[in-house]
């Protein structure tokens, strides 16, 4: 096993701990919210991981470790014939039905078995280990498991590089598209096999590209080439690689030809690329270069991904932000709709008029109160005194009337955000399943407890004002509970909200109200004391109403990250940008679709 030398060179070391702390950013990174692009940026999030865990920590912690060779191409394209030929013997079933290998198998010299059957790369992968002879026939262990991957110990191949036979790139089966893809990410270098009727297909040429954007080393199987065609198809193959950032890749010739006697590729088609492997195999320079270079690209690419990664993030707050104002404004409206009513009048109809008016007088009392109004405090004394009615019945109703119009409130607010909600691809997501139309539970209790809290609040005000000894006297003439329930229909008599007789009862119950608070306190301190009701009045509303709908809606939006999180991903592309050698790096060809058609042929 080759010594790990990454503890003595400290640009790898700092590179590792920058990518480390990308990667416990990443696994916090939140995408739940059905945004527009949340799919494709939930699969790029969950690819960037993989990425990490699979090549780029393994690779810069051991930067002196096998390279890993991955045999990628189209359905039918020969990546099991190949490798078979590379070994010398059939390890990995070749079959032109479609698709043939699913299982990955990862063949390696018994030298470099230690670097593979533990975690170090694609470290959520099994192991299955394969212990065979030459002649024991193709690998099929553990059923084809695609969770697994089998190893292979080879003593035909040399210590150094290790090949990995992957699942079709273009298989009918999402599964073996997403391992294939997987483990091409995990590549010091790319063996990539196509024919000469399918080199122009458009699947494998994306992939090309981003071989390219990561600077990977390329090279390029061209197999079942016709007899005299194969100078006309690789020199336009060369061309394509050029034109997507892949110029110096080598491409190696398989004509059409025969299998031997072995049932194998002849060994002189496939002794070019056998031997280039050798040379790496061979050199740990060339292969520390090999390395170093891919991590190079790998960084870069991984920076680019991060960018879009942010911009999915920050997508995702956007989102939040928008629902989340969906509720706040509704919360508003609705502490505004409590707030009108408890201003203009509307309270003081039906029942609470009957039990105010029944509390201070008779309606008699009312016709004549303009005449009489000097001597308001004296009739109310002897009113009051003469036939009595609790003050309790008059905050009965001021509580049921004013919980009617607070639950009418929330309830019409958690309808419309329900409502708004649904029309954004997010929020119809979050509410899939959920009826979040109606009241909370409880609700009706709650409203009923914040409005008895608020008339304490107004008997409490009433006795802090009425301390004083003379005040005291008068207050005792009427009674606490009598001035808290007349400053209370004071708050609500405004009159805006009613028409016809009921404003005339109305007002005159709001001057009844505040003549007897005035005789008692002084006109100035019944204007402050209606003014802190009010306001407390106000204050206790919102609370409720914004509780009620934050604690129904606002729990399916929680996250813990905000826009410091996205900023900090910035930070890390840029310092990653740098790779290895401290300058930035540049990005790759980008795939140009001029040459590619539909169907795969060439244009």
């Amino acid at each position: 096993m080759h010594t790990d030398t990454s503890a003595s060179t400290g640009r790898p070391d700092q590179v590792l701990t920058r990518v480390e702390d990308v990667k416990d950013h990443l696994n916090s990174v939140d995408l739940r919210l059905q945004t527009p692009t949340a799919d494709e940026d939930r699969a790029l999030l969950e690819r960037t991981r993989h990425q990490i865990d699979d090549y780029v920590l393994p690779r810069l912690a051991s930067l002196d470790a096998p390279l890993l060779a991955v045999v990628g191409g189209s359905t039918g394209a020969g990546k099991s014939t190949l490798v078979n030929a590379l070994v010398g013997h059939e390890v990995s079933r070749s079959s032109a039905l479609r698709p043939t290998t699913r299982q990955p198998l990862l063949l390696h010299h018994p030298d470099d078995a230690a670097w593979f059957e533990g975690p170090r790369i694609l470290p959520d992968l099994a192991r299955v280990h394969v212990h065979r002879d030459a002649s024991a026939g193709p690998v099929d262990p553990d059923g084809g498991s695609m969770d697994s991957v089998a190893l292979v110990s080879e003593p035909a191949l040399r210590p150094g590089v290790a090949i990995v036979d992957a699942p079709d790139i273009d298989s009918v089966a999402d599964a073996n598209r997403a391992l294939s893809r997987q483990l091409l990410e995990a590549a010091d270098l790319w063996i990539f096999t196509t024919t000469a009727h399918r080199y122009a297909d458009a699947v494998p040429w994306e992939l090309l590209g981003e071989a390219a954007r990561r600077d990977i080393t390329v090279a390029v199987v061209l197999g079942r080439v016709p007899e005299g065609t194969g100078e006309q198809i690789t020199g336009h193959l060369h061309q394509m690689l050029a034109q997507r950032g892949l110029a110096g890749s080598d491409v190696y010739v398989i004509p059409e030809t025969r299998f031997d006697e072995r049932g194998l590729l002849p060994d002189r088609h496939v002794a070019a690329l056998r031997d280039w492997l050798a040379g790496l195999a061979d050199d740990a320079q060339a292969r520390s270069e090999v390395a170093r270079r891919t991590v190079d690209g790998v960084l870069a690419q991984l920076a680019d991904r991060l960018g879009a990664v942010a911009r999915a993030e920050h997508g995702q707050i956007e989102t939040v932000e928008a629902l989340r104002a969906v509720v706040r404004e509704r919360a508003d409206h609705a502490a505004e709709v409590v707030a009108a009513a408890t201003s203009d009048g509307t309270l003081l109809r039906g029942e609470v008029l009957a039990r105010w008016q029944d509390f201070v007088g008779t309606g008699e009392f009312f016709r004549g109160l303009e005449s009489a109004i000097g001597r308001v405090r004296d009739r109310l004394t002897s009113i009051v005194k003469g036939r009595p009615a609790p003050p309790e019945q008059v905050e009965t109703a001021l509580e049921t009337g004013l919980q009617a119009v607070i639950v009418e409130a929330v309830a019409d607010a958690a309808e419309q955000i329900e409502r708004r909600w649904r029309s954004d691809p997010a929020g119809r997501a979050l509410l899939e399943g959920r009826d979040y139309g109606a009241l909370p539970e409880g609700f009706s209790e709650s409203a009923a407890q914040t409005i008895r809290a608020w008339q304490s609040d107004v008997l409490a005000l009433i006795e802090q004002e009425g301390a004083g000894r003379r005040t005291r006297a008068r207050l005792a003439a009427f009674g606490v509970n009598g001035a808290a329930v007349a400053l209370m229909i004071l708050s609500f008599a405004s009159t805006g909200g009613l028409a016809g007789l009921e404003v005339g009862i109305a007002g005159g119950a709001g001057v009844v109200g505040q003549k007897l608070l005035e005789s008692i306190f002084g006109e100035d301190a019944v204007r402050r004391m209606a003014r802190i009701a009010n306001e407390r009045l106000q204050e206790r509303v919102t609370t409720l109403v914004e509780g009620a709908l934050d604690d129904r809606f606002l729990p399916l939006l929680a996250r813990e990250r905000g826009a410091e999180d996205v900023a900090a991903l910035a930070a890390h592309e840029s310092a990653l940008r740098a790779g290895l050698g401290g300058e930035p790096l540049a990005a790759g060809g980008a795939i140009d679709a001029a040459d590619i058609t539909e169907g795969g042929e060439r244009a």
